[in-house]
C-alpha cells in the first residue's frame, strides 16, 4: 500500500466486498477474521496483522504494512526489545506465488532478516523455507 491514506480504510472497503456475519458455530478466529475485515488498517495492532495475514486476508494491503511494521521494530531487538515474532512468521510463511508477484516485498523481507540480530528458533525453519520459496518459487 503506497498511499497512506488509503490505511484508514478497512480491508472490506478496499476490496469492495462485504462478507457476511460469521456462521454462528465458526470458531475464534473465525469470528476474529470477520471483525477485524471491518477496522481501519491504521487500527490494526501487529497481532492483529499477523491474524489476517496468517489466513491470507487482505494481503495486498496487509503485507506491505506489516513488513513496515517488522523493518521499523527490527533495530529495536537489539536494544532488548520484544520482536513480534507471530508477525513475522505470518509474513514468512505465505505462500511462492505473493512473493513471485511481488519480488520488491520478498526483498523487503530477506533486509528485514538481515537486520535481525537473534531469529527465535521456533520460526528459523520458517526463514530457511522463505528463501527457499522467494529465491526458487519452490511451493514447500
Amino acid at each position: 500500500m503506497d498511499n497512506k491514506s488509503d490505511r484508514s480504510k478497512t480491508i472490506e472497503e478496499l476490496e469492495g466486498i462485504e462478507w457476511p456475519d460469521p456462521p454462528p458455530g465458526g470458531t475464534g478466529l473465525v469470528k476474529a477474521v470477520h471483525n477485524l475485515r471491518k477496522r481501519p488498517i491504521n487500527l490494526l495492532t501487529a497481532w492483529e496483522m499477523s491474524r489476517l495475514i496468517g489466513q491470507d486476508v487482505g494481503i495486498p494491503w496487509l503485507l506491505p504494512v506489516a513488513l513496515e511494521h517488522l523493518r521499523e521494530t527490527a533495530t529495536d531487538q537489539s536494544l532488548g526489545a520484544f520482536y513480534d515474532d507471530d508477525l513475522l512468521t505470518a509474513a514468512l510463511t505465505r505462500r511462492s506465488p505473493i512473493w513471485q508477484s511481488n519480488p520488491q516485498w520478498a526483498a523487503d523481507l530477506k533486509e528485514i532478516i538481515s537486520l535481525l540480530e537473534d531469529i527465535s528458533p521456533s520460526i528459523r525453519e520458517d526463514v530457511q523455507r522463505f528463501f527457499l520459496r522467494a529465491d526458487t518459487g519452490a511451493t514447500n
